[in-house]
């Protein structure tokens, strides 16, 4: 893969490709790609998922057709198949991927997106609770944006860093919405996993519930993701 770190990017993308149209991905879209990311599903395995996913379907005649693909959770079963002959495939060898030294990835665009979030965390829908984590935060990542100008870190360590800092978002953001507006987004989040939780492992399903919760709580205060992985 030519950039390791633009992994949601290309899923959307290819997603997108496959079913002939643009259809923006939903909140339970994204929190299955992060769990994907998560559990270390290759990006090609990914790809080739959902290429096994819409090949089975447009193999159907006409007549079984009776829905479109409209959630990336069509392809689940498939991208955890895929992953699966990948990682037998490669018992014993060495791993393919180096995020230290990712190949593809420009400093310049690296600058240039922690910037862009560093503004960001300056925006007004920033619950009270979460305005100082956000404040703290502004001014790291402009902190890391100007090292990085003059020297390029292992963008591994970055991704660490950025990841720690997410975590400490989530928490803060989880503590300072409203209970109802969290017994809300949580309920949301029951009904759209509903059609798909009898497809994954119990696991699968509480880590796509706290992603799905994490990104409508980034979503209401306006903050963006901070890991590369959403370059």
């Amino acid at each position: 893969m030519e950039n390791y770190f633009n992994y949601f990017t290309e899923i959307e993308e290819h997603y997108q490709r496959r079913r002939g149209t643009v259809l923006l991905m939903s909140t339970l879209d994204w929190a299955l790609i992060e769990t994907w990311k998560d559990a270390g599903i290759p990006l090609e395995a990914v790809l080739r998922g959902i290429d096994s996913a819409f090949d089975s379907y447009d193999s159907k005649p006409a007549r079984a057709k009776t829905r479109k693909v409209n959630s990336l959770t069509y392809c689940s079963q498939e991208v955890l198949a895929a992953a699966e002959e990948m990682k037998e495939a490669a018992t014993g060898a060495a791993k393919q991927s180096d995020t230290a030294t990712a190949p593809g990835m420009d400093a310049g665009a690296v600058v240039a997106y922690l910037k862009k979030n560093s503004d960001a965390l300056g925006n007004d829908a920033v619950p009270d609770g979460a305005q100082v984590l956000a404040r703290e935060f502004r001014d790291t990542l402009r902190s890391m944006a100007e090292k990085m100008a003059d020297a390029v870190p292992k963008l591994e360590d970055v991704e660490r860093q950025l990841t720690v800092m997410e975590e400490k978002l989530f928490a803060v953001l989880l503590t300072s919405t409203p209970d109802g507006e969290l017994v809300e987004i949580r309920a949301q989040a029951d009904r759209d996993i509903a059609p798909y939780r009898s497809k994954m492992i119990s696991a699968q399903i509480e880590q796509l519930h706290r992603q799905y919760v994490n990104k409508r709580l980034l979503e209401r205060a306006k903050l963006p993701r901070l890991s590369l992985f959403y370059m």
